[in-house]
């Protein structure tokens, strides 16, 4: 696979999946990168229920199809967004610290073997404002607790990591993997 157009970091975590070093749309750790809403891979101007295009449909994990996976479609065959199980193998098995890098608040996530990735608090976008900026705010590509309207995202803030199952329509970021 080409990984050069991206660069990754091997955690060390059980599975061997590797982690981008930055968002989808960004060009460094701190910075947010592009909002996707989930299942879409363009940028739009307003994150709303009526211009949703997963609202209300039946769709499952949907990790590595370019119709879908945000990170597939905008960087490469190689990458795509994590299933909820990566996210709980990243947040289960690698150390996390509440930090600031280059101005930008987030969290060091460190793996068994002492690699590290930068996970910038994103916020996320709610019609056409930023908003809830002092968390973080990551889409898995998995489907949220059964109802057509939400999808499984991670969120952090300076002392809270764990799952939500949000709206679909809210823009989000995406940190991708690859094998």
């Amino acid at each position: 696979p080409d990984y050069n157009v991206h660069e990754y970091v091997d955690l060390g975590l059980p599975s061997g999946l590797k982690w981008a070093t930055c968002n989808v749309g960004a060009t460094t750790p701190e910075e947010y990168g592009n909002y996707y809403a989930w299942g879409e891979t363009t940028t739009k101007v307003s994150y709303d229920q009526s211009n949703s295009v997963t609202y209300g449909q039946q769709i499952s994990d949907f990790s590595g199809n370019a119709t879908y996976d945000a990170a597939r479609a905008n960087w490469s065959s190689t990458w795509r967004m994590p299933t909820k199980a990566e996210m709980e193998e990243l947040l289960n098995n690698c150390t996390w610290t509440w930090t600031t890098q280059n101005g930008v608040n987030g969290y060091t996530v460190t793996g068994p073997n002492g690699n590290s990735i930068f996970l910038p608090i994103t916020g996320f976008m709610y019609g056409k404002d930023l908003t809830d900026d002092e968390w973080g705010f990551y889409w898995s590509n998995s489907y949220g607790n059964g109802a057509m309207s939400n999808a499984s995202s991670m969120f952090s803030i300076s002392n809270i990591i764990d799952w939500n199952h949000a709206a679909r329509r809210y823009g989000k970021s995406v940190r991708p993997v690859c094998q």
